[in-house]
């Protein structure tokens, strides 16, 4: 089986694959100052769930956006599953062109999104990842990454305005029912939802325009389905997207 495994900064999704399988995945809150061990013990316990163990996994590659997580992950693969771990990074070999200033800048989330995104509209396509921000990333008909834009994700933006705002309460992520609040948290609950759909609609547009094409959209990431309902540019969510995207790029190297 393979191990793929995205380590994002609020969030861990990683997930198992036999053949083209993607047999089960899990999530769980990143812990920056977990060791190889810590990884190791918490994997073991999740696959044990499933009937998988540590023996099962032959092979596998990581993405992530946390620096020191990476060698951690690297020395789990060592110790507990007596392979080398590939990582998304300089040297691994994509199948895309990278046409932005400095390559190495591009983040290894939001190149395996390109990857996945490009193999699956099979055309020029954005995908939208709504994650700690939210990345929009872009590739041409001819599968170059192009670039694209980042902004404050949407749990970044409420932690910031209920830090800010002395009397502002924190709230859960729930459907407005009024565009216009009725109540503090309703108030807030509108701003946040319609505010990142009209934002998502205005950067897509704009990308669609200086395209000059009409781009396949895909979205992904945990929060997508809280925003996505309310926008009118974004074309279908795929909650796997990144995951497919690390299958792709070890079946390019493995």
């Amino acid at each position: 089986m393979l191990l793929v495994v995205d380590v994002g900064n609020t969030q861990t999704h990683f997930g198992t694959y036999a053949g083209d399988e993607l047999v089960e995945h899990w999530r769980f809150a990143t812990v920056r100052e977990s060791t190889a061990d810590e990884l190791g013990a918490r994997l073991r316990t999740l696959l044990e769930l499933r009937g998988v163990g540590l023996d099962d996994l032959h092979a596998s590659i990581v993405s992530s956006t946390v620096p020191q997580l990476e060698p951690e992950w690297v020395a789990m693969a060592r110790r507990y599953l007596a392979h080398e771990m590939l990582v998304v990074g300089p040297g691994l070999r994509t199948g895309m062109a990278i046409r932005i200033d400095n390559p190495r800048e591009l983040g290894a989330d939001r190149l395996v999104n390109a990857v996945a995104a490009y193999d699956r509209a099979g055309g020029t396509v954005i995908s939208v990842d709504f994650g700690t921000a939210v990345n929009y990333d872009v590739v041409s008909a001819a599968g170059e990454y192009l670039g694209g834009v980042i902004a404050p994700g949407v749990e970044v933006s409420l932690e910031a305005l209920t830090e800010r705002g002395a009397k502002l309460p924190k709230i859960e992520l729930a459907p407005p029912r009024h565009a216009i609040g009725k109540s503090t948290v309703e108030a807030i609950r509108s701003g946040v939802i319609y505010g990142y759909a009209g934002q998502v609609d205005a950067i897509v547009r704009r990308i669609r325009d200086e395209l000059g094409d009409d781009a396949e959209v895909v979205a992904t990431g945990g929060l997508a389905g809280h925003i996505v309902p309310y926008t009118q540019e974004i074309d279908d969510v795929d909650d796997l997207l990144t995951l497919t995207g690390l299958k792709l790029l070890y079946d390019r190297n493995g």
